[in-house]
């Protein structure tokens, strides 16, 4: 359950970036995007599940999970967009395009690649993605007013705040060990202020620059997934951005909160398998 590492290194324009790679060598590629405030670990179950028919990468984006966090660092969401285009090309994954699945923020960082980046996609399943208005959980809203006076919060509290938020995240709840490893990265004296600085750079507003003329420019067979119990980004967005994306699926995921990989990950599996084949 905790055992998860990523054993490659790739220096981007906003420093360094963890990720590797599961299943043959040569076999069709697939890409996993996390959001915030997590890490590539929210796909471990999936990946390792797919990685029997893909190769799978996986990575965590700039001042996340294992990658670098320096302060000054830019973590915005046209910058991890713009380090994804890099990381396709590092990759070698311009000539043979690659299905992509992104959750939460990295739902945003996929689509802007997309359409502003030109990256290319076999497909693209977008799972509980930060993209339209209304997205953010009240407590998102409440840190991101006021981030530099979380920021000074003592340690023993800052991971009392980052736990119990990680932990809304889910809706049946999460094992113990599983919110554990997702809280670690942030308790760090590096990740401490890392936590609040991507917040702080990315603002409810984050995503209002793709908007719905954007989204109709959308070229490839598209998945929306949502957890029905979703409590950090309301299950009426999901019609919402299906609708606007032509000939999306879309698909509701009974039980499960924004975290859909930890609280439904069979039902999730399933569904990108067949949105796949």
């Amino acid at each position: 359950m905790t055992q998860w590492l990523l054993d490659r290194t790739y220096r981007s324009t906003s420093g360094e970036v963890r990720w590797t790679t599961l299943g043959e060598d040569g076999a069709p590629p697939l890409v996993l995007l996390h959001g915030t405030p997590f890490s590539s670990y929210v796909w471990r179950g999936v990946a390792r599940a797919l990685s029997e028919r893909f190769q799978v990468y996986v990575w965590d984006l700039p001042g996340y999970g294992a990658s670098e966090k320096a302060a000054g660092q830019d973590v915005s969401l046209p910058r991890q967009a713009e380090v994804f285009t890099e990381l396709l090309t590092h990759w070698g994954r311009t000539d043979r395009e690659p299905i992509v699945v992104a959750h939460d923020f990295g739902g945003y960082v996929a689509l802007r690649a997309h359409l502003v980046h030109g990256a290319r996609y076999r497909r693209l399943a977008l799972v509980g993605p930060t993209t339209l208005p209304g997205w953010g959980s009240p407590t998102y809203r409440l840190l991101g007013e006021h981030p530099d006076v979380f920021a000074q919060l003592p340690p023993a509290l800052h991971r009392a705040l980052v736990t119990e938020y990680i932990s809304s995240a889910s809706s049946p709840g999460m094992h113990p060990a599983v919110l554990e490893q997702l809280v670690e990265p942030w308790c760090t004296e590096q990740g401490q202020p890392a936590f609040y600085r991507q917040i702080e750079q990315n603002g409810l507003d984050a995503t209002a620059d793709l908007t719905q003329e954007e989204y109709r420019k959308v070229s490839v067979p598209t998945l929306v997934a949502w957890g029905a119990q979703d409590a950090w980004n309301p299950a009426t967005l999901a019609h919402d951005l299906a609708a606007m994306i032509p000939g999306a699926r879309l698909r509701l995921v009974d039980g499960a909160g924004h975290l859909v990989q930890e609280d439904a990950p069979a039902e999730l599996t399933a569904l990108l398998t067949a949105f796949t084949a």
